[in-house]
């Protein structure tokens, strides 16, 4: 398959890793003619991490989806490996954040649901969430 648009010729793939991590997906060479994920693809752990999504220069970046052995998943954007942008985070015992990320933590507006179902919104700095309000509905 060939991508017109960059000129860069795009590969589809499945290869493991010596830690025997598996990916499949498109990737393409780089100058000096190893290959690096780019495009659509996923990668999986033999310990049971999941990440499908998108790839640019090696790494997650872009829109996907990471699901742990714990029962965390995120799903939303990514830069760098990442989660930077807009996701939702659902932590193993169910709660949830949905909401504004920089750089692996919650930043900027968001919404909660804690393990009881209750809705909380506000703005989130890390794990302080000053001026939280309980969303009731009438």
């Amino acid at each position: 398959m060939n991508n017109k648009d960059s000129g860069v010729e795009v590969y589809k793939i499945s290869f493991i890793f010596p830690n025997q991590d598996k990916y499949d997906g498109e990737c393409t060479r780089t100058t000096d003619g190893s290959l690096e994920r780019n495009g659509h693809g996923e990668h999986t752990t033999p310990n049971g991490i999941i990440y499908r999504g998108n790839w640019k220069n090696d790494k997650m970046n872009g829109l996907g989806r990471l699901e742990h052995p714990s029962g965390a998943v995120y799903e939303g954007e990514f830069k760098d490996n990442m989660f930077h942008g807009t996701g939702t985070y659902i932590f193993p015992n169910g709660a949830k954040y949905t909401g504004q990320f920089n750089e692996n933590k919650l930043e900027g507006k968001g919404e909660f649901t804690d393990t009881q179902g209750l809705e909380w919104d506000g703005r989130f700095h890390y794990t302080a969430a000053p001026g939280l309000k309980l969303k009731l509905e009438m």
